[in-house]
């Protein structure tokens, strides 16, 4: 069963989050009022996911996600907004979101999203190009010569099956490599793309134009 904790500022959509979550096997453990709330929340509950707000009062939503990726890693954070520029998801997921979600979503949508990412994916709105259009994130990121592609065609595959949500075992096996190898290609994938982990390189290689999630 997943764990989660529902943190935004308006009662009533809680509580219709909080029956959504529940009809559909979620444990919810907690919610929050406001994004300091919402970090102590996590900290004492340590659930699998937390459903946040980004306009959040005390802390925003963005801070509390840099807390909570500080404090707890394991907690994936989903960033649920009216805005759906590529700005504000950028600045989510560059926060440490796992999972940015438009408030126009059907609770069908925000409750299949979730689980999502619980299995380890990342999700994105599908109307918002991530390969994004001139961000200053866009225009720090290294721009590979046009003769020489930035990661190897393998390293390109072992990205697409992590973006999809794969496990290291599992993108081993559907690569017919072993667990070893696909470590070793992530290390080179995060050198390449000056990432730290699964969810940044991912990030990344959509913004160049690398990898493309459908």
């Amino acid at each position: 069963m997943v764990r989660i904790v529902i943190a935004d500022d308006h009662t009533m959509v809680r509580e219709a989050l909080r029956q959504a979550f529940e009809r559909a096997g979620f444990d919810v453990v907690g919610e929050a009022a406001d994004g300091e709330e919402a970090v102590a929340q996590v900290d004492h509950h340590r659930p699998d996911v937390v459903l946040m707000d980004l306009s959040m009062p005390v802390l925003s939503g963005v801070a509390a996600a840099k807390r909570i990726a500080h404090l707890v890693p394991s907690s994936a954070v989903v960033m649920l907004s009216m805005l759906s520029d590529e700005t504000a998801v950028s600045s989510a997921l560059t926060a440490g979101a796992r999972g940015y979600l438009v408030k126009d979503s059907t609770m069908t949508e925000i409750v299949e999203s979730v689980m999502r990412v619980a299995r380890g994916e990342l999700v994105v709105p599908p109307s918002v190009s991530v390969a994004g259009r001139g961000s200053e994130d866009d225009a720090r990121a290294p721009i590979p010569p046009a003769s020489t592609p930035l990661v190897s065609k393998r390293e390109e595959e072992v990205l697409r099956l992590i973006a999809t949500g794969a496990s290291i075992p599992e993108a081993a096996d559907q690569l017919f490599i072993s667990v070893k190898t696909v470590k070793n290609h992530l290390s080179s994938i995060y050198g390449k793309l000056d990432s730290h982990d699964r969810a940044q390189a991912v990030l990344k290689a959509m913004r160049m134009g690398l990898i493309q999630l459908r």
